[in-house]
């Protein structure tokens, strides 16, 4: 926080009006990032209607871009130091995957380049279970990944697999 305060320009005492802790300050940061990260899945989604291939490669750049942010001894401590912040995130998380991809799954179909054969309810819960599983400090550590790496990987296995085939042989 001293740190923090003298780069702000700030007294620390200041510092700690605003943010009586540093786990107040981090959920501060964390929910504003997520605040930032829902209006660019907002702006694809809202957008995606006519090209829902196209909007599905935005949602995955959007999300490498702000991943690209976070690094795992962030997660690691987070999830050690304020767990009930770390399960709000995890929530929040689970909320945008439901939200935005979602909603393109659904479009996708309607369009014919995600199969009918799998319910969008289904593919979700394969995403939202799969990235839990492997978006955890201990299974990244252990993979040897970053979240990006790790993101990117679970993307392409699940929504390449739920493509119809004449659309995963285009180029």
């Amino acid at each position: 926080m001293d740190e923090l305060a003298g780069t702000l320009g700030m007294s620390k005492k200041t510092l700690y009006t605003q943010f009586p802790s540093k786990a107040a300050l981090v959920e501060a940061v964390l929910f504003d990032k997520a605040r930032d990260v829902e209006a660019d899945l907002e702006r694809i989604t809202s957008q995606s209607s006519s090209d829902v291939l196209s909007a599905m490669h935005s949602l995955i750049a959007c999300l490498h871009g702000h991943l690209e942010e976070i690094q795992p001894p962030f997660v690691r401590d987070l999830r050690r130091e304020v767990p009930e912040l770390f399960k709000r995130v995890e929530v929040r998380r689970s909320d945008m995957i439901h939200r935005y991809f979602g909603k393109i799954l659904s479009e996708g179909q309607r369009a014919g380049i995600i199969r009918k054969d799998i319910p969008s309810k289904l593919v979700i819960e394969i995403l939202l279970s799969t990235v839990q599983g492997i978006m955890n400090p201990a299974k990244i550590t252990e993979l040897g990944l970053t979240p990006k790496a790790g993101f990117s990987a679970i993307v392409t296995v699940i929504l390449e697999g739920v493509l119809t085939a004449p659309e995963r042989t285009k180029p």
